[in-house]
């Protein structure tokens, strides 16, 4: 609102020129914060960002969780933790395995990536079929994949590989791939950094740790490698987004960085965030409420239903399979969410067959039936009344709604299925994605609900192994 001052009838008229420059100027300012430029550093600020709409679009990322736990690769990627909480069978893994005095660090030199060809790993994940891509540079033990200023000879460049790891990924990604968008995972605490630790030790009244580690890394992630998702990973013991300056670190990342325009971030800026602050929310691992939520989010989840980083003790029924793989990818997609996908690289640089296997799996799926997905938004009913085996999307134009689509995720017995949700009118065509022509079908009382009559199909004929897709058109 611009503030409109009378002629002045008295006084000095100096005082009538200060009044309406500051008049303008309070409204100039008005008007950036109404449009949300420049970003304060504070939630409610930070909050009103509007997200980018690729990322929506997208919804199929994979996440790729790598570092120096790799080499142990037994129990998960908490492995020093454990083992210096003393678990016990981390403790007996170790007297089994290794010298006494063998300690953490001295596994980073048998971190050689001698296999690793990021070409390879950026063909697996195009050939899954998703939109953006995750990788952890820093975990929770401090060791960056990348040569940075701010982790001597902690790092993928002085010890181990002696490569510069993110870069080769993200080099791979942008030459390799058309649709997908390079991000970056970044823990914003280490375990055991000296730091880190003497900040613990004094109740986290100083900030050593964030002024001189972690907010210079998160700078120099951004500026070096120019990621489109800043994915944070810090809402561990007592540390709030104060400490670690996060606001500060945002108003940063969408005023001023060189991806301030397309960047998103998530929720895990330190305790109090997940699922109250940043572009989208991811709550908690593994996160799929099935039920439509009011503000965008993601569903990071794990291929290894017990680990994140690759481990060797894992038992083949550990492994999700690729039906229930894309049935958590219907599911979370039609209550409005995304869903990042990990798996875990070895030591040597290899995604394992089966892991490959589950993404190539789920990446044939989606040249069939990617509408359903891509660029899809929730339908007014998510799961069929009758049915948890059936998911809904839609596809819209503007604010009107061009198709549904139905993923059953069980073929039904007898050929028949009842979709409940539905409205037919005279104009309804049901198809199956991939099949032609359009299927029989017949209204549900009062126009309520669809009998549909599938296909009759051979195993060389079905348009995909699982989750068949029916296209629906001209219903309310």
């Amino acid at each position: 609102m611009i503030f409109m001052c009378k002629p002045c009838t008295s006084g000095s008229n100096m005082v009538s020129i200060t009044l309406l420059k500051f008049f303008i100027l309070l409204a100039l300012l008005q008007s950036l914060m109404v449009h949300g430029q420049p970003y304060q550093p504070n939630w409610q600020s930070i909050d009103s960002r509007p997200l980018p709409g690729w990322y929506d679009d997208a919804k199929f990322g994979i996440f790729m969780h790598w570092g120096v736990y790799s080499v142990p690769s037994y129990g998960s990627e908490w492995f020093w933790q454990y083992w210096a909480s003393n678990v016990p069978s981390y403790v007996n893994f170790m007297k089994q395995n290794y010298r006494p005095d063998f300690t953490y660090a001295d596994f980073a030199e048998q971190f050689q990536a001698e296999l690793f060809n990021a070409s390879r790993f950026a063909e697996i994940v195009e050939a899954s079929g998703a939109r953006y891509y995750v990788l952890t540079t820093k975990h929770h033990e401090g060791y960056t994949l990348w040569p940075s200023r701010y982790s001597w000879n902690w790092n993928a460049m002085d010890v181990g590989p002696k490569r510069d790891l993110v870069g080769e990924m993200a080099t791979a990604i942008r030459k390799l791939t058309t649709k997908v968008h390079f991000g970056l995972y970044h823990s914003l605490f280490a375990w055991y950094h000296p730091l880190y630790l003497q900040d613990e030790a004094n109740d986290f009244t100083t900030r050593l740790y964030p002024e001189q580690i972690s907010t210079p890394m998160l700078h120099e992630l951004v500026e070096n490698y120019h990621p489109d998702i800043v994915w944070s990973d810090g809402f561990e013991k007592t540390t709030g987004p104060e400490y670690w300056n996060s606001t500060g670190f945002l108003a940063w990342l969408y005023n001023s960085s060189p991806v301030k325009d397309v960047v998103v971030v998530n929720d895990r800026w330190g305790e109090g965030t997940v699922c109250h602050h940043g572009g989208y929310y991811t709550c908690h691992d593994r996160y799929n409420p099935g039920t439509l939520q009011n503000h965008k989010w993601e569903n990071a989840m794990t291929v290894d239903r017990g680990s994140w980083g690759y481990r060797r003790n894992v038992q083949l029924a550990n492994y999700l399979s690729a039906e229930q793989l894309i049935a958590s990818l219907a599911k979370t997609v039609s209550c409005g969410g995304n869903m990042l996908l990990n798996v875990g690289p070895t030591h040597d640089g290899r995604i394992i067959p089966i892991f490959e296997e589950r993404l190539r799996q789920i990446g044939s799926w989606l040249k069939v039936n990617g509408e359903a997905i891509y660029g899809s938004c929730p339908w007014r009913a998510q799961n069929d009344t009758k049915s948890l085996d059936i998911w809904y999307t839609s596809q819209k134009n503007g604010t009107t709604v061009e198709a549904v689509y139905a993923i059953i995720l069980a073929w039904p017995a007898n050929n028949h299925i009842f979709l409940g949700a539905p409205m037919s009118t005279k104009m309804t065509t049901v198809a199956m994605v991939g099949v032609e022509p359009p299927l029989n079908w017949e209204a549900g009382p009062k126009g309520v609900g669809v009998n549909v009559t599938m296909p009759t199909l051979n195993p060389v004929q079905m348009p995909c192994q699982w989750a068949w897709v029916l296209k629906l058109l001209n219903i309310k």
